[in-house]
């Protein structure tokens, strides 16, 4: 078995060329984004697709100035619905689950933009609040990632990943 080409090749892409996205290309990103794992099935995302120049320029300012995320021509908002997850879990499906959940959907879609030839970035340096304000988002819904979406300007560098050796710790066999 091998790691999927899609996983080895996703990069953090903050360079996007001017080429349109298309309305199918994102609904397939959002699908991907759906067929993620959740706890229950309960399912405690939601997305809000983002193509206006004038909200990704306030969401870039919301995010200190990361110019980048305007620059994109398509940001996906990524938000979790802590009740949904509550409902069935209690406080550890508000606070825990609903998040866990929503990070795996935003991997699927980041891992679908790779195979099909785009580039993303995972945005989690935002005030909550400002994002939640300028996109009016709804009832208890969360602001979880700003993933900004398009054919790469150029392609970044591997970066270096710790070794196994590093990040795995084996009990005694």
């Amino acid at each position: 078995m091998q790691i999927p080409d899609a996983v080895i090749r996703r990069r953090s892409v903050r360079s996007f060329s001017d080429r349109r996205v298309s309305r199918g290309m994102v609904d397939l990103l959002i699908e991907a984004a759906c067929c993620a794992p959740s706890a229950g099935n309960m399912q405690p995302w939601e997305f809000i697709v983002v193509r206006d120049e004038e909200v990704k320029e306030r969401l870039a300012k919301a995010a200190g100035d990361q110019s980048f995320i305007s620059e994109a021509p398509v940001v996906c908002v990524v938000c979790a619905v802590p009740g949904r997850s509550g409902s069935r879990y209690g406080d550890r499906g508000r606070e825990l689950y609903c998040l866990q959940d929503t990070a795996a959907a935003v991997q699927n879609l980041m891992l679908t933009a790779s195979a099909n030839g785009l580039g993303s970035c995972w945005v989690g340096a935002f005030d909550e609040d400002k994002v939640s304000e300028i996109l009016a988002i709804p009832g208890e819904a969360r602001p979880i990632a700003l993933i900004p979406v398009g054919y790469p300007r150029e392609s970044p560098a591997p970066r270096r990943r710790r070794p196994l050796e590093e990040v795995v710790h084996r009990e005694k066999w």
